[in-house]
């Protein structure tokens, strides 16, 4: 009989293989101390497990083919700057000496230190970048205690991955690359999310994917063969005839599908009915860019900014961010760009130690993004001044994150005009008209959404802290994450008000979430009126061969009947039809 196991969907890919097991190290770190006359020896010993893993990275970089896209080069450059970070490369060396212990003992200090800034993050995006320092440390910790080892990958085992099921506790996006290269089918994970730097390659690549399955090593066994259901993040084994037999079919009709998204790029997304519908990209890294193009996105819709002020001893200056942001607009040609303004968590410290605020019980609800920036402008004003410099030279546009009341936006478009005004006394160009738009994010705003829609150019509805807030989930959670509902009714209410007080204001509303690049969502969220959609640039493709099979007039009809109804078992069968 075939068994299902139930995780967090990564990639809607399916695969079909034998399960391969990596069993990686649970490190035991004992603290021992060490004598003075030996405390040199000990730095050395660090540093030289610092070089290998330094290697390590660069062979990953100096191997990988040259077609292999920038964006993921990037994520393992960000890991090799981890590496020469004060933060790894220092401050361990530091604890060596001040405490007279072992180098694994300073490392793990360190790494605590750091993990427990991320895990008071409430963004789940930057949250699940302590996976990256988690990668990072290991490698390094590898070192310390037995050597270069890799979690047993090598170049050298060539194709010893072929046709598998990879099934391990977590991997590092390093270590996805390599295991791509020798031919993996999929990979199932114990750990991680679908916004960690591993996920976002796996959907780079292609590569199907599950996360978040406790136990897996326990429930399945070395050389089984399984199948992998990224579309609802699922595992079947012990399967039967007929279940094998549809997924076979599934498979050829997915790769078929494929060869055809080749097709869909640069086309237009207009509708059977004739509307078009604007399809934008979300990036955080300039390597992104070569993608964008690929897809034929048409513009940036959010550019994520944190990662100018994360990983380093202090705050971006005004110019750096200026170049930072001018440098993506020039290679976007002429198409548009959104920046979001900062938005990071109450706990983040970004400049030589400086705690942002006061440590807090629940950060979800504390001092992060727009509340931070206003309470901290020495923060926020050089980054308005870098965006308004910036949109001087091109189509910008700047975004508010985390808006909850009229009052917030008011502070911040005064900030705004307060700036204008200095750049213009020092005659430093910017645009006087760019367009400045708020995230729909908390449902307070979506509530309110007329009364922000007045004051503003356009709005963004970010769905992934907008259910969050709405249901009181945390969605990397796993023990609530089974909430977590982008078809609850009030979670559709909201993001229907708020479109239509876009509608009546006549500004433009996009969404940014995961929601808008999930195909499973298109034709919902074309009945609710969204005609601007922003996502990762590999949504692109699919969500681009759905558009042309919707008729928008007919969907918004069923929308608003689904939204009518209060009987929960007909509101759950209108929206599988819709759906399907």
């Amino acid at each position: 009989m075939t068994l299902c196991l139930h995780g967090t969907r990564i990639t809607s890919g399916v695969a079909i293989g034998p399960v391969h097991i990596i069993r990686q190290h649970d490190f035991e770190i004992t603290q021992y101390s060490i004598q003075e006359e030996f405390i040199s020896e000990e730095v050395n010993r660090y540093k030289k497990a610092l070089t290998h893993a330094r290697n390590h990275l660069d062979s990953v970089l100096n191997n990988i083919p040259a077609s292999t896209p920038a964006e993921i080069k990037a994520f393992i450059h960000s890991h090799l700057l981890m590496l020469n970070d004060e933060m790894l490369s220092t401050a361990p060396i530091e604890i060596i000496l001040e405490r007279q212990c072992n180098a694994e003992w300073a490392l793990k200090i360190q790494r605590d230190s750091i993990i427990h800034i991320f895990d008071s993050m409430q963004d789940d995006y930057l949250r699940t970048r302590r996976d990256d320092i988690d990668h990072v440390v290991n490698t390094i910790m590898q070192n310390l205690l037995s050597g270069p080892v890799h979690h047993g990958v090598h170049h050298s085992q060539e194709q010893r991955f072929s046709g598998h099921i990879i099934v391990a506790d977590d991997i590092s996006p390093s270590e996805l690359v390599l295991m791509q290269h020798q031919g993996i089918a999929a990979f199932v994970t114990q750990t991680g999310g679908p916004t960690s730097h591993t996920a976002i390659i796996a959907r780079s690549l292609n590569i199907p994917a599950i996360a978040g399955i406790h136990n897996i090593h326990t429930l399945l066994h070395e050389a089984e063969t399984i199948i992998v259901d990224g579309r609802f993040g699922i595992i079947l084994t012990n399967i039967d005839d007929e279940a094998l037999y549809h997924y076979h079919r599934l498979r050829r009709e997915q790769q078929i599908q494929l060869k055809r998204y080749k097709e869909f790029p640069h086309l237009p997304a207009i509708t059977d009915d004739g509307v078009e519908i604007n399809i934008c990209a979300n990036i955080e890294l300039p390597e992104e860019i070569p993608l964008i193009h690929e897809m034929g996105a048409n513009g940036i819709g959010l550019y994520r900014t944190e990662y100018l002020f994360m990983n380093r001893a202090s705050t971006p200056s005004e110019e750096e961010q200026f170049q930072a942001y001018a440098n993506v607009l020039k290679q976007l040609n002429g198409k548009p760009l959104t920046i979001r303004t900062l938005d990071l968590g109450s706990d983040k410290q970004v400049d030589s130690g400086k705690q942002l605020s006061h440590a807090i019980i629940n950060p979800a609800l504390g001092l992060r993004a727009i509340r931070l920036c206003l309470n901290d402008l020495a923060l926020f004003i050089p980054q308005l001044r870098a965006i308004l410099r910036v949109s001087a030279l091109g189509p910008v546009k700047m975004m508010i994150p985390m808006l909850s009341s009229i009052n917030e936006l008011q502070q911040v478009l005064r900030l705004i005009r307060s700036t204008q005004e200095a750049l213009q006394k020092e005659s430093i160009a910017y645009d006087p008209d760019m367009p400045i738009g708020g995230m729909i994010e908390v449902p307070a705003a979506a509530i309110c959404a007329e009364m922000f829609a007045a004051k503003l150019d356009f709005l963004s509805i970010g769905t992934n802290d907008l259910i969050q807030y709405t249901l009181a989930i945390d969605r990397i959670d796993d023990e609530v994450n089974y909430l977590y509902d982008p078809l609850h009714p009030a979670v559709l209410k909201l993001i229907a008000q708020t479109i239509a007080a876009g509608q009546q204001a006549d500004i433009p509303v996009t969404m940014c979430g995961e929601m808008a690049g999930d195909p499973r969502y298109t034709k919902l969220l074309l009945g609710l009126g969204l005609q601007e959609f922003s996502m990762h640039p590999n949504s692109h493709p699919p969500i681009k061969q759905i558009i042309p099979l919707c008729h928008t007039k007919k969907l918004s009809r069923q929308v608003k009947r689904l939204l009518k109804n209060t009987d929960h078992t007909e509101f759950t069968n209108q929206i599988e039809k819709l759906l399907c």
